[in-house]
């Protein structure tokens, strides 16, 4: 089958040359339009657009329902020929913007899977720019309210990001506990290490490196 598919896709890249004109070297090794309907009898989706192994993973919950059972929406809830069936399932909801169209439908109209809502998706991490841009807020936060950055140790300080959506410039906004003591006296013991900008900010906002 891993020929026969290689053939196919050989055919299809052949098909695809002659149609913008474009020379063929050799038809060796691609499948035949009569081989292709010989395997499309048995099934329609023999040599799929997307990986084999996602057909093939498919077709393992489509097999479940089939037999009455309910379609696994968890990790762990139910394991078939080595698949994670809830794990898959979980998956292609997460991904469904990365599958095609067809495998979209699929999904919804054979097994009845629906993508993911944003509640259920995975929060982005923040990246270590990100941090540091934060931290920075929070230290510039705490020097115009105390007029020093002599942070104690343990201190937590609370910024409020806030962005602008709609129509009328509302502001969603969500409040961050940071440990600013720690890392003002993380950033003061690795002075060498910080970038000249990095310094230059913190300088800007009372540093004091010794």
């Amino acid at each position: 089958m891993k020929n026969a598919r290689a053939a196919a896709r050989k055919a299809q890249e052949i098909e695809q040359r002659r149609a913008e004109g474009l020379p063929v070297e050799s038809s060796s090794g691609a499948l035949t339009e009569a081989r292709r309907e010989q395997l499309e009898e048995i099934d329609a989706s023999w040599c799929p657009a997307w990986p084999v192994t996602w057909q093939r993973a498919f077709h393992l919950p489509r097999l479940h329902l089939d037999e009455g059972g309910i379609l696994p929406t968890t990790a762990g809830e139910l394991v078939r020929q080595g698949e994670d069936l809830g794990r898959w399932v979980m998956s292609a909801r997460l991904g469904w913007e990365s599958l095609s169209t067809v495998q979209q439908w699929m999904c919804e109209h054979v097994l009845g899977i629906q993508p993911a809502t944003e509640d259920e998706k995975p929060k982005p991490r923040t990246s270590q720019a990100d941090k540091w841009a934060m931290h920075l807020t929070a230290a510039q936060q705490y020097y115009e309210r105390e007029g020093h950055l002599h942070v104690p140790r343990k201190h937590i300080e609370t910024i409020t990001l806030g962005a602008a959506h709609g129509e009328d410039g509302g502001q969603e906004q969500r409040e961050i506990q940071l440990k600013l003591g720690a890392w003002v006296g993380n950033q003061r013991s690795r002075a060498s290490s910080l970038t000249p900008e990095r310094v230059e900010q913190l300088s800007a906002i009372g540093m004091r490196w010794t």
